[in-house]
């Protein structure tokens, strides 16, 4: 049995599953867990949803509805091939289907439904979600629920708060702002006053700002361009992708540069942070009115807050956390995930479904919690203070994490809406003792590199390799500078007899089971032992984004590698944003904190960058010769848009492992 939360936002769409305790997102894409609220009306009537509705509709723009949950309750119909479609028409689409992929996924429909809507909505928007629902014809029963509530329920299960504290909610996603001031109660959370929102405030808004910016830059050349030239308007659908890629860079980078490629002309335009935050700080401020009048309306003053929680993709950019922490002097809680505490908090209350009114009807039973919940990533949480630039694991601002003890089974009776109802939440864990040191970034937003070991000293020594050196260019696509590598031909072992300890080469049987070669091992290790840099831990997974190899193999002039992995909702693009640096070695060397840009030059190794998955080379490639060779691992770190590694919360690159390489 599971329960199902739905996020329908107005840029992406997320959805969360329920099931013994524990709240998890659903992959809903192909290469990213949220997808695009995008419907597309075929010639032959038949829909399209998701991304491959996104696709298509940059070849079939007449054809295609973004945004349209901006459009709820707006009587001009949408026109899609020329077929009229209501907003909450589209939104009943997208509804069946995400719940269709995940019964599918499944096996079976869920025992309650939770879906979100926006806070600030009145009663005739409200309904029309309602009748969306009904037209969807979901497997379920169903219960609605406000964003922020769901975000809220969703830090509850991250971060203790205490009955009777209060929290504020600053939701800036795709395409609205939500803001909203909530008490936690005994059986969950009550909205304090009126919620406050902004119809048209996200992040679609700043993409628009940069692609303006372009614009200026560009003088004229898309004014030039035919708009019903399909060419045409292929390359401006792909700069407006370049102009998102641009803005998601910011938030870690401190310039970015946006390929334009018009059929009439070629280039690259530059764009700083400062630049950025200068388009988006007017409209930003709006925001923070917006937050202040909510706090005015609950009769709450910002020193009587426990913190301010930040949700929504848009929420992730570094003026945000300090906008909002110095207007109001109070800690800022960044949501490991904030473009899925919605989807996730809806799934905790769909769990919790009782007594609800589902359409006009009573809910028979309920999905009552009986096993201690899983801990979600816990937020960041951040005292005033200017952002700094580089990304940061979720735990690392000195905050405690928690445990899961056994929990008592939720209320009996509660309503999910608006107005002061309260919402059950399961209790919030007690703490468990792990206080994880703040870093501190250096002025150029890279942490310190880890000090590495000096050549011949006898505390630590060296690790050999029986792999032998690569020479010629860098792997790298446009960037860095390689290393000749000075690795031994054969491997050392280095047996310490005083203290017993054996260090010897892994090796492979062939069958993919690791063993000790060159050496006994000592009668206190195991042979079967994973070693440390293949072991994907929870340390690495606690992370926003993080990936695990699972396979390498080397068959029939191909280079295959097969990964699981979190992108935190992005989308992987290694030239523009989030992606995989490759190589290859040992397991110890050559160290991770070399394979990036922010290495200085004459330290950087050899890598490639990779978004696919599976990744596939030929063994021809210099790719694949310069940063894999003849190693017996291979490794994998996620990288920046700029082709820096994304820092771990110690300040290391620890954000991915190594797999031997098997080789046919």
């Amino acid at each position: 049995m599971y329960a199902l939360g739905i996020d329908l936002g107005t840029t992406y769409t997320a959805a969360a599953t329920w099931r013994d305790g524990h709240a998890e997102i659903v992959a809903l894409g192909s290469r990213a867990a949220a997808v695009p609220s995008v419907v597309l009306l075929r010639e032959d009537e038949t829909f399209l949803t998701g991304e491959a509705a996104s696709r298509r509709g940059l070849t079939e723009p007449h054809r295609v509805a973004r945004e349209f949950k901006r459009r709820v309750g707006d009587s001009t119909p949408i026109l899609l091939g020329g077929v009229p479609q209501s907003a909450e028409a589209l939104a009943a689409r997208l509804l069946r289907a995400v719940a269709d992929q995940v019964i599918g996924r499944e096996g079976g429909a869920p025992a309650a439904i939770c879906v979100s809507y926006p806070a600030n909505w009145g009663p005739y928007k409200t309904d029309l979600m309602r009748q969306a629902v009904r037209m969807a014809d979901l497997d379920g029963p169903v219960i609605y629920t406000t964003e922020p509530e769901a975000a809220a329920v969703s830090y509850a299960q991250q971060q203790r708060i205490e009955p009777g504290a209060i929290v504020a909610v600053y939701d800036l996603g795709g395409g609205t702002f939500d803001a909203a001031v909530l008490r936690k109660t005994g059986m969950g959370f009550d909205i304090l006053g009126r919620p406050e929102g902004i119809e048209r405030l996200g992040g679609i808004d700043f993409d628009a700002a940069v692609f303006n910016h372009v614009r200026s830059a560009l003088g004229g050349k898309l004014e030039e361009l035919d708009e019903d030239d399909p060419t045409a308007t292929a390359a401006v659908a792909r700069l407006r992708e370049e102009c998102v890629n641009a803005k998601e860079a910011l938030s870690s980078d401190t310039d970015t540069t946006i390929p334009v490629l018009l059929p009439n002309h070629a280039t690259e335009v530059r764009l700083t942070r400062a630049e950025f935050e200068a388009m988006v700080r007017p409209a930003l401020y709006g925001s923070v009115e917006a937050l202040t009048r909510a706090l005015r309306s609950a009769d709450c003053t910002p020193e009587r807050l426990h913190s301010i929680l930040l949700v929504g993709g848009s929420s992730r950019m570094p003026i945000v956390a300090q906008l909002v922490g110095t207007e109001f002097g109070r800690p800022v809680a960044v949501d490991a995930h904030p473009k899925h505490a919605v989807a996730l908090g809806a799934a905790w209350l769909a769990s919790g479904a009782t007594a609800q009114t589902v359409i006009g009807r009573p809910v028979a039973g309920r999905a009552s919690a009986t096993a201690p919940p899983t801990r979600q990533a816990p937020p960041t949480r951040q005292a005033p203070q200017p952002p700094f630039e580089t990304e940061r694991s979720p735990s690392s601002a000195g905050g405690v994490a928690r445990s899961a003890p056994a929990v008592p089974a939720y209320g009996t009776e509660r309503s999910v809406s608006g107005g002061g109802t309260a919402l059950p939440v399961p209790p919030a864990a007690a703490p468990y003792p792990r206080v994880n040191n703040p870093v501190s970034p250096s002025p150029h937003g890279v942490p310190p590199r880890p000090t590495r070991p000096t050549a011949g000293a006898a505390s630590a020594p060296a690790p050999a390799s029986a792999w032998s050196t690569v020479t010629g260019k860098p792997a790298r696509n446009r960037t860095g500078s390689r290393r000749t590598l000075a690795v031994a031909a054969a491997a050392i072992i280095v047996i310490g007899v005083a203290a017993g300890i054996a260090y010897a080469q892994f090796g492979s049987d062939g069958a993919g089971d690791r063993k000790l070669t060159g050496a006994t091992a000592s009668p206190t290790v195991a042979a079967s032992v994973q070693p440390a840099d293949e072991q994907c831990t929870d340390e690495i997974k606690s992370n926003p984004r993080w990936v695990c190899l699972t396979s390498a193999v080397v068959a029939d002039g191909k280079f295959t590698i097969d990964y699981e992995v979190e992108w935190a909702g992005d989308t992987p693009d290694v030239s523009g944003g989030y992606h995989l640096h490759v190589y290859g070695g040992d397991g110890t060397y050559p160290a991770d904190h070399d394979m990036g840009s922010h290495a200085p030059k004459k330290d950087q190794g050899d890598w490639y960058v990779e978004d696919r998955n599976p990744s596939v080379l030929d063994t021809g490639e210099n790719r694949y010769k310069n940063a894999i060779g003849d190693a017996p691992k291979v490794c994998a770190r996620i990288a920046l848009a700029g082709h820096g590694l994304v820092p771990d919360e110690n300040a290391t690159y620890r954000t991915g492992n190594c797999v031997p390489i098997t080789r046919k």
